[in-house]
């Protein structure tokens, strides 16, 4: 079972609003997840990113892989730099 973080995307039609995500990687995008590690907000200028750091360094540490936009956030915010 690979464990991913990526985006589950929520909110209306043509107003979107993200959970960051830990789950398997077989699960449907907004399907079935483990825990919610943070939010991220694009309507917003700029654009809102919250992220509970020290889940994120857990699940990083225990073998997840964020993908390439979540690892992107990451690094903006200055988290885990050295793992991701």
């Amino acid at each position: 079972m690979a464990v991913k973080i990526r985006l589950a995307r929520h909110g209306a039609k043509k107003k979107p609003f993200y959970r960051i995500v830990v789950t398997d990687s077989e699960s449907p995008r907004d399907g079935r997840f483990t825990e919610i590690v943070g939010t991220y907000n694009p309507l917003i200028n700029p654009a809102e990113v919250n992220l509970k750091e020290d889940r994120i360094k857990y699940w990083v540490a225990q073998g997840a892989i964020p993908t390439d936009t979540v690892k992107s956030l990451i690094k903006t915010k200055g988290v885990v730099a050295e793992t991701v």
